[in-house]
C-alpha cells in the first residue's frame, strides 16, 4: 500500500482477556472505534501494544486480523523493538510477509548503542526491507537519542521516510525542518505536545490517549491542520489531564483504564504489569471520569478538508 505518513496513527493497546489470552472481539471493538473516528493508521505492538510480552504467533495473528478488518483503508504499522540486529530483522520479514504496510523502528533494546552502532543498526534492517520506516526517536525512555546528524546518514535509506519525534523538545521540529525540509515526515510521539508540535510543522500524531478518545484526537489534528487553532486549543485544554497519563511509566494500565471506561477496552494486562489497584488506582479513575464527565461538543471535524 502506498500512504502518506501523516495523520492520527494510533499506538493501538492489544487486548486481553481475564485468562490472559488474546481478546479478538474487544481488539476488533477497539479497532472499529478508530476507524469510526477516522483515524489515518494504525501501530501494532508499540509500548502501549505491550509488544516485550507478546509471542511472535500472537503478534502475526494481531497483524492479519486488522489487515483483514481495516480492508485498506488505512496503513498497518508494525513496530520493531529488539535486542539483536538478528532478531529485528527477523522480525521485519515477518511483518512483511504477514502484509504489514510499514515499520515503526526503536533502536537496540537493553544495549545502549552509540551514535554509530544504532545508525548502522537502522541501515541494516532499512536495507532488508523494502517496507517504508518511522523511526522512533525516544531518548527519555529508551536512553538512545536519533541526533540529527545521525539522520543525516539515515537519508542514504530511501525507505527510511519518517520520524516519531519523541525527544519532548517542541523546538526539535524546527530543528529538523531546518536541516531536512521535508525529507522525513514527522509525527509527534508526546501527547501532551501534539497540538504545539503540528502547529510547529508535525505532520501527525503517533497517539496513546486516542485508546480512548478517538474522536477528540482526530479532531485536534484536523483542526490544527485547518488552521483553526483555537477550536483546537480548547478541546486540548480539556484533553490535557487525560493527555498526562501518556507520560507515566505506567501508562499502559492507565490508558487501558481509560479505555475501559470509555467502553472500548479493557484494563487487563499481561504480566509483569498489574492492573491498578488501591490509592492510585482511585487517583487515575478520577482523572478519567472527570474528563467524560465534561467531554466536549466536537465540531463535524469529519468534513474538515485538508
Amino acid at each position: 500500500m502506498q500512504f502518506a505518513w501523516k495523520g492520527v496513527f494510533p499506538a493501538i493497546t492489544t487486548q486481553f482477556t481475564a485468562n490472559d489470552g488474546l481478546d479478538m472481539p474487544l481488539f476488533e471493538k477497539s479497532l472499529q472505534a478508530q476507524l469510526d473516528a477516522g483515524v489515518d493508521g494504525l501501530v501494532l505492538g508499540g509500548t502501549l501494544g505491550e509488544a516485550s510480552v507478546l509471542t511472535t504467533d500472537e503478534k502475526e495473528r494481531l497483524v492479519k486480523f486488522t489487515i483483514d478488518k481495516v480492508k485498506g483503508k488505512v496503513p498497518v504499522i508494525l513496530n520493531i523493538a529488539e535486542g539483536s540486529t538478528r532478531e529485528a530483522l527477523l522480525q521485519s520479514a515477518y511483518a512483511k510477509s504477514w502484509g504489514a504496510d510499514g515499520l515503526m523502528l526503536l533502536p537496540p533494546m537493553r544495549y545502549k548503542s552509540d551514535d554509530r552502532e544504532t545508525v548502522h543498526y537502522f541501515q541494516t534492517i532499512a536495507a532488508a526491507t523494502d517496507l517504508p520506516i518511522m523511526i522512533y526517536n525516544n531518548p527519555v525512555d529508551y536512553r538512545v537519542e536519533v541526533t540529527l546528524d545521525m539522520f543525516g546518514e539515515l537519508a542514504a535509506s530511501s525507505n527510511i521516510n519518517a520520524i516519531k519525534e519523541s525527544t519532548r523538545d517542541v523546538s526539535n521540529i524546527t530543528r529538523l525542518r531546518n536541516r531536512f525540509g521535508n525529507r522525513y515526515s514527522i509525527l509527534c510521539g508526546v501527547d501532551t505536545i501534539a497540538l504545539e508540535e503540528m502547529a510547529l510543522g508535525a505532520d501527525g500524531w503517533v497517539a496513546g490517549l486516542v485508546c480512548a478518545f478517538p474522536a477528540e484526537t482526530v479532531a485536534i489534528y484536523r483542526l490544527v491542520k485547518a488552521g483553526r487553532i483555537a477550536e483546537a486549543t480548547a478541546i486540548y485544554r480539556w484533553f490535557m489531564p487525560l493527555l498526562e497519563l501518556d507520560i507515566h511509566p505506567k501508562l499502559v494500565q492507565y490508558i487501558k483504564l481509560a479505555a475501559a471506561q470509555a467502553g472500548v477496552g479493557a484494563e487487563y494486562v499481561r504480566a509483569p504489569r498489574l492492573s491498578l489497584a488501591g490509592a492510585e488506582r482511585e487517583r487515575i479513575l478520577k482523572i478519567i471520569n472527570d474528563g467524560i464527565a465534561s467531554r466536549p461538543v466536537l465540531p463535524d471535524y469529519l468534513q474538515i478538508k485538508l
